[in-house]
């Protein structure tokens, strides 16, 4: 069987390699849960997510991005993105949060007994007054994708949502 090495198209757009340690970074679990969402997203089933699969997987979702918006996402990328690239991006964006116990130490400015509980009105109010202010919606879509974080009472365990934005959220047993 003959090299590929020097055969290089001119002109080709080839995804950059993205090095296989990045499998490294996610638990099986997670590995299996990015691959089915990338597969959601890629909507014409090509191995590869383009301007018009995040296009067409936002109009699914009820919303319509702007042309230059979803091109600007892609571009992130430096090439084609085909799953290796797109655990890359997430692991990226993962490995970009401070470390889980500045987290905790931020958390812990606004619970001056320790208790690990916030009410869920006081964590509005922080983030609806912080450096990056969320808007309601935000703050909607943020409470519903953690739930397990919240009692009856509207208590916010701060800890487990520490957790669930570092590592995930866990699997019950």
């Amino acid at each position: 069987m003959a090299s590929r090495k020097g055969k290089k198209k001119e002109g080709s757009k080839r995804p950059q390699r993205a090095s296989s340690n990045v499998f490294a970074q996610f638990e099986q679990s997670q590995v299996q849960e990015l691959k089915e969402a990338f597969t959601m997203i890629d909507q014409n089933r090509d191995g590869f997510l383009d301007v018009q699969d995040i296009s067409d997987t936002w109009a699914s979702l009820g919303k319509k991005p702007e042309k230059s918006e979803v091109q600007k996402m892609t571009q992130e990328a430096g090439g084609a993105i085909n799953f290796t690239m797109f655990l890359t991006l997430f692991g990226a964006k993962m490995g970009g949060t401070d470390p889980e116990d500045v987290i905790m130490g931020a958390w812990k400015q606004f619970d001056p007994q320790g208790t690990g509980i916030l009410h869920k009105d006081q964590v509005k109010q922080i983030l609806k007054g912080g450096g990056e202010r969320f808007n309601d919606e935000e703050l909607t879509q943020m409470f519903e994708g953690v739930e397990s974080c919240l009692n009856e009472k509207g208590e916010f365990d701060y800890a487990a949502f520490t957790r669930i934005v570092k590592r995930g959220e866990e699997e019950e047993e």
